[in-house]
């Protein structure tokens, strides 16, 4: 199976969000800076940062290595984290969302909808069974794919499901203490330290910042937070 690409594009994730259940007052909004002064503008409280990022021959590179050193030294990951592997083609996005918001359920208060029933019926399933939802595309899996195939109809960009795309979404979230990179395309969750609710932004940028110094040629970076904005 393979989607359209959803859009980095804050009013296309809101309503996505808000169509699905989560409550009007938490926002995806632009990052237009990662130093101190353009943090300072980004309503707080911040529950989660969206990267989108090039996927280069470094960032491959990488992403091995890491793999590697953390297998090797292994690390200890909260057994409250909610993770999904990916298998659905240019599923980044939503699912991006869906870590978001799934570990943030406490904060977030969801209403009704396929967000909570996502969260209610995959409470105790692995990542794997997770990803299978989406798969299936049955019930709740059917209403959030056909809400992300609308929405991206909707960006400014032309979409094509079929076209290879370049760039992936990951989400950057704090649980129990530890500040996590869940992308559902790696075999497991990577714990960049630890973190506050009232560090984790700038702790969050730390570690987009890194993605970038890597891929320093590449200007093609996206970065988004989930807000709670009256």
């Amino acid at each position: 199976m393979s989607l359209f690409p959803l859009e980095s594009n804050p009013d296309v994730m809101n309503k996505f969000m808000h169509v699905l259940g989560v409550p009007e007052k938490y926002k995806v909004v632009d990052v237009y800076g990662l130093d101190t002064d353009a943090l300072a503008w980004i309503p707080r409280p911040v529950i989660a940062l969206i990267l989108l990022f090039p996927c280069s021959e470094k960032y491959y590179t990488h992403a091995q290595k890491e793999k590697e050193e953390l297998l090797n030294k292994g690390q200890e990951v909260s057994p409250n984290l909610w993770y999904m592997k990916q298998k659905v083609s240019n599923a980044c996005g939503t699912i991006a969302l869906i870590h978001s918001i799934a570990n943030n359920e406490e904060r977030v208060q969801l209403g009704e909808g396929a967000f909570k029933k996502l969260l209610s019926d995959s409470k105790n399933m692995s990542p794997e069974e997770r990803g299978d939802i989406l798969v299936k595309a049955e019930d709740i899996a059917y209403k959030l794919i056909t809400t992300h195939q609308e929405l991206a109809m909707e960006g400014q960009t032309e979409v094509n499901p079929d076209e290879q795309v370049n760039h992936h979404f990951v989400a950057l979230v704090e649980k129990d203490g530890d500040l996590y990179e869940l992308d559902g395309r790696k075999d497991f969750p990577v714990v960049h330290g630890k973190t506050t609710h009232e560090t984790f932004l700038e702790d969050a940028a730390r570690v987009c910042k890194e993605f970038m110094e890597r891929d320093s040629e590449d200007i093609n970076f996206t970065v988004m937070a989930l807000v709670e904005s009256e």
